[in-house]
């Protein structure tokens, strides 16, 4: 039978969510939770993989397994065996037909991005943090270039493992709130390091660095040599994934707690 989870995890504790043979990933702390209740090896799907420090407010796994469990074991059970970093939030068995990845329509993110002289403290592993004044409505007029389909070679990694560079953006809204700016981004799939890689041209063109107009241009060469160096980790949250109804899973979107 097939079981999909949904979790949420504090990145500053793990090495991504990708197994590693340090045992240091997020994957491997839940499958070990996992193989705990299940009484058998399980090896999980998921959704997306995350990078280190990158936090996930909603994730989506899916794993197999032999055994009849209530859901409640699942979630409770599991959760008893899971470091602190990490809860899973809810159980449900699922068609043989959903996967986790190539099922999902959509993923979601926010950034969370302070912005004053002083770095956090308090906050420390949970915002990015840019020193100098951010230009709010450029950064916005920025913002609405990327939206579409287009293809984001320019703000891909080059480890990326993608089939194609093609990706469309849905949705790059920001909102400022005293000293954070909230940026939320929607797409069908994203490219390794293109959230990061988006926010770090952004923040040049909030500090005057870039003209707005200077993104699409960017995006057009599709040369990675041409945008801003990637962004830090440490503010970005995976706040979604999005399926067909048909597969019945919970519409678990959870907004920024700096929302």
């Amino acid at each position: 039978m097939r079981i999909a989870l949904g979790l949420e995890y504090d990145g500053c504790g793990f090495c991504g969510w990708q197994s590693q043979t340090a045992g240091c990933g997020v994957q491997d702390a839940l499958e070990a939770a996992l193989t705990a209740i299940a009484g058998e090896p399980v090896n999980v799907v998921t959704a997306g993989r995350t990078d280190t420090g990158v936090h996930a407010l909603s994730q989506v796994v899916h794993f197999d397994t032999t055994v009849q469990r209530p859901d409640s074991a699942w979630v409770r059970g599991v959760n008893a065996f899971l470091p602190q970093g990490v809860a899973v939030n809810w159980a449900r068995r699922v068609d043989d037909g959903f996967h986790a990845r190539f099922s999902a329509v959509e993923r979601r993110y926010t950034y969370v991005l302070l912005n004053r002289p002083a770095r956090p403290g308090l906050l420390h592993g949970k915002v990015g943090w840019f020193h100098a004044p951010l230009d709010y409505p450029v950064m916005c007029a920025a913002a609405t270039i990327l939206l579409g389909e287009h293809d984001f070679s320019a703000f891909r990694a080059a480890e990326c493992q993608a089939k194609t560079p093609v990706k469309t953006l849905h949705q790059l809204d920001i909102q400022q709130s005293g000293e954070f700016f909230l940026i939320h981004l929607r797409a069908n799939a994203f490219l390794h390091h293109m959230v990061r890689n988006l926010v770090g041209s952004l923040v040049y063109v909030g500090k005057g660095k870039y003209p707005p107009a200077r993104l699409g241009e960017i995006l057009q060469s599709r040369d990675r040599r041409l945008a801003a160096p990637t962004f830090a980790p440490d503010g970005l949250y995976l706040t979604g994934v999005g399926y067909d109804e048909k597969w019945e899973i919970p519409d678990s979107e959870v907004k920024s707690p700096f929302c």
